[in-house]
């Protein structure tokens, strides 16, 4: 039985229990499920310029918030719920974050209807399999790549907010569309062959 400590684990995820339990369970695991790929990019969005402890932290708070994350009912939500959210200390009070994540909520059921699905979608700009990467350092991990460049310009030709470059390669890393766990933490040959 191998024993996991910080030795075997990403340095990042170190200073909670609830970010290792992130990472151990969720960070890099290969993700299909519709719902669960706009949880992530909505929370990917709301993260930007804060920690992702705190979204992490206020994670349950948006999916009582969101109506756990539905996107046919953020897609019609009114001015009248944006207002309710914007005074729920549980999320992230940025009248631009909350408007951001009902359009990207219009904008999503647009690529569903296009490609039949939001996973089809995404998955194509990693060839619909996972990028196992090798790095053996934080300092090899890059904050974007051309993957998530097309990503990027992709999304936001369809409407959809929140969504640059830097933010697209932290969803495809937390969504598993790239494998960038550390080559010496235990999920990194966990996550290898996964699709």
């Amino acid at each position: 039985m191998r024993i996991v400590d910080a030795e075997t684990r990403c340095p990042w995820c170190l200073g909670s229990d609830i970010y290792i339990a992130y990472h151990d369970e969720e960070w890099g695991a290969p993700l299909h499920d519709e719902r669960m790929l706009f949880e992530l990019l909505i929370l990917e969005g709301a993260q930007a310029g804060l920690s992702w402890s705190t979204i992490l932290n206020k994670r349950d708070n948006y999916r009582k918030a969101f109506d756990d994350f539905d996107a046919r009912r953020i897609a019609r939500y009114t001015d009248k719920k944006s207002a309710s959210l914007l005074a729920d200390a549980g999320i992230v009070r940025n009248r631009l974050k909350i408007a951001a994540a009902i359009q990207n909520a219009k904008a999503l059921l647009a690529v569903q209807k296009e490609f039949g699905s939001f996973d089809g979608y995404v998955w194509r700009f990693v060839g619909g399999e996972p990028k196992q990467q090798r790095r053996r350092s934080m300092n090899d991990v890059p904050a974007r790549t051309p993957e998530s460049d097309a990503m990027s310009k992709d999304l936001q030709a369809r409407g959809f907010k929140f969504v640059g470059s830097t933010i697209c390669y932290a969803y495809m890393q937390a969504t598993g569309m790239v494998n960038d766990h550390l080559v010496n933490c235990f999920r990194h040959p966990q996550l290898q062959g996964k699709r």
